[in-house]
């Protein structure tokens, strides 16, 4: 059976479901394939008449396209042109679970629906931001050879914690459409920093875990992982050091890291507040009162919370860190939605607003792609290692110690 054949069948099918369930011609198409067919599969589509054109209102034509987009700025880019070739970009939908995920969505409600936290959200009075995305899984079901060639930087930080990035460092937008918020988050990654190779080294860690214990139980280290080269540079955990060159965030660090057989799975965004200017109080650990933080957490047990110092009770004057916590379970009775039921509605009404544009995944990988050109250097360092079971290697715990910070304990 030829091609051709294949897609007309498909066609004949679609119409056939069309006059006897009344879908009235409405097509969404999911490409959960290998990425080095999703220009082959839409250009086909497109040679069947099963894509409309974008002008019609209705039946409407709409793809979906899984991540990974790309594996550097240039193929990102010849994909989006072979893409366009078929579709606008209104019918493109690049899904990223992530931002399915309440908690991310809530992002901008906490910065622009509370008049508490807009006002300092910004140098004055952020010291630095993290962002971590931890796994206790290793390359189980056999995804050792996919994520060879990709790596957390690929597999995690172009399109995850960028988006994750984007959303707390973005201006406000004129409205929450999707243009009007889509073109906010483009702007921080256009202001990602342009590196060179020693750039880099200075500011990104990446290390390979080694055999280790997790919960009790022995697993072997990255290079021991069915269908990983025994010689591999890939990097299950990335951590990188950067700043934004705009007004609200100069001179503030964004902290990211992201990696596999650490201690928990556990994704959050801590806002690290300055500290007070002067200490009046006592205060236990270092002898500072402690900064305050402002913790959204992504997964799992979504929420968020905020620490904040308080007197401790008697005659002295001490101070110890509290918490106001919040829970969308306990806060709402009901479970959040999982993040594709929320982002396939959003195709089916034809929003796109927590979907990623063009522009924001080839600005994305603009950054990433500088970083994995500084690794194919001659002399670059390999990836450093860590014991799995542990929550990194030492080399990204000095990545904080020249801003007088840590680490945060999930």
């Amino acid at each position: 059976m030829t091609t051709w054949t294949v897609y007309r069948k498909l066609k004949d099918k679609l119409e056939e479901l069309d006059r006897t369930h009344g879908t009235r011609g409405n097509r969404i198409y999911y490409l959960a394939v290998s990425p080095e067919f999703f220009s082959t599969i839409i250009a086909h589509l497109g040679e069947a008449g099963l894509i409309y054109p974008w002008q019609q209102e209705t039946p409407w034509s709409r793809v979906v396209i899984e991540k990974p987009f790309g594996r550097d700025l240039a193929s990102a880019r010849a994909l989006n042109r072979e893409v366009s070739r078929v579709l606008e970009e209104r019918q493109v939908y690049r899904i990223d679970h992530y931002l399915g995920k309440e908690t991310v969505q809530n992002i901008l409600a906490f910065r622009f629906g509370n008049s508490i936290f807009e006002p300092i959200w910004n140098r004055r009075h952020v010291a630095a931001v993290q962002i971590t995305v931890a796994e206790e899984v290793g390359m189980a079901g056999g995804r050792g050879s996919y994520y060879d060639t990709a790596g957390a930087i690929r597999d995690m930080v172009q399109n995850h914690m960028m988006q994750l990035l984007s959303l707390v460092a973005m201006e406000p937008p004129v409205d929450l459409s999707a243009d009007a918020v889509r073109n906010e988050k483009v702007k921080v990654l256009q202001t990602l920093p342009d590196w060179k190779p020693d750039d880099v080294s200075r500011n990104v860690v990446r290390a390979q875990y080694t055999a280790g214990s997790i919960e009790g139980v022995e697993v072997p280290g990255y290079l021991q992982e069915k269908g990983v080269a025994p010689d591999s540079k890939t990097s299950p955990y990335v951590a990188i050091r950067l700043m934004l060159n705009t007004w609200r965030w100069a001179g503030v660090p964004f902290f990211l890291r992201t990696g596999k057989r650490l201690p928990k799975r556990a994704t959050e965004i801590a806002i690290q507040f300055h500290r007070p200017p002067t200490e009046l109080f006592e205060a236990e650990g270092d002898g500072h009162s402690g900064a305050n933080q402002l913790v959204m957490r992504i997964q799992p047990n979504e929420g968020a919370s905020l620490s904040f110092e308080a007197k401790i009770p008697g005659s002295g004057r001490r101070l110890q860190e509290v918490r106001m916590d919040f829970r969308y379970g306990t806060a709402f009775a009901v479970p959040p939605p999982e993040a594709y039921e929320r982002l396939l509605l959003d195709v089916m009404l034809g929003d796109p607003t927590l979907f990623t544009r063009t522009d924001e995944v080839e600005s994305a990988w603009r950054f990433i792609t500088a970083i994995l050109d500084a690794w194919q250097q001659p002399g670059a360092p390999p990836p450093v290692t860590y014991p799995a079971g542990s929550w990194g290697p030492v080399e990204a715990d000095e990545l904080l110690k020249a801003d007088g910070m840590n680490w945060r304990r999930l």
